[in-house]
């Protein structure tokens, strides 16, 4: 089984060498992922009616949608975890940010760098949530400041979901050649 990389109307996904892809992912339209990131299992991202760029060492787990409106282009800076099965429709997230599990974020939201949205929580049109927060609820609300080892966590998880996508990238490989036990 493979990802489904489709083009859509001329625009054509772009992945860096070593993005890991996962065999059920989903890439269609106007899409960039940076070096080291990687799309696990389920995970759709469909750039159909703009674009969607996501950086370096962004980890998009299990059963996360990613898509947009017209005007709200979705933007995920580096170093950013989106949780299991989170919705982000035409948001931005900024560096260093995580997203909780079942989170949405919906269209014009903006989570600042190393922010924190809780597992759960609904991030309202145009809401901002300011760097080094943590936004909970639902609606989401700023709750508090991020403390230093939370900050310290959230760059360590992207960094093991870079290292484990590049060995889920090479078990991948070895299994096309026929490699694995």
């Amino acid at each position: 089984m493979e990802p489904l990389v489709l083009p859509y109307r001329g625009k054509q996904p772009r992945l860096a060498e070593d993005v890991f892809l996962a065999p059920t992912a989903v890439v269609i339209g106007d899409v960039t992922v940076g070096p080291a990131s990687s799309l696990w299992f389920g995970v759709v991202v469909r750039g159909d009616i703009g674009p969607i760029r996501i950086g370096a060492r962004v980890n998009l787990q299990e059963g996360v949608i990613v898509h947009l409106d017209e005007g709200f282009p979705v933007v995920i800076e580096d170093d950013v975890t989106v949780g299991h099965g989170a919705i982000v429709h035409g948001a931005t997230i900024a560096a260093g940010a995580q997203i909780g599990m079942g989170a949405v974020l919906l269209t014009g939201s903006c989570i600042g760098a190393g922010a924190i949205v809780a597992a759960g929580a609904v991030v309202p049109e145009g809401m901002v949530v300011p760097p080094g927060t943590v936004a909970m609820g639902v609606p989401a609300r700023v709750r508090r400041e991020v403390t230093a080892e939370e900050r310290e966590a959230l760059l360590a998880r992207a960094r093991r979901y870079a290292e484990r996508g590049a060995e889920f990238r090479a078990l991948l490989a070895q299994r096309e050649r026929g490699n694995v036990p």
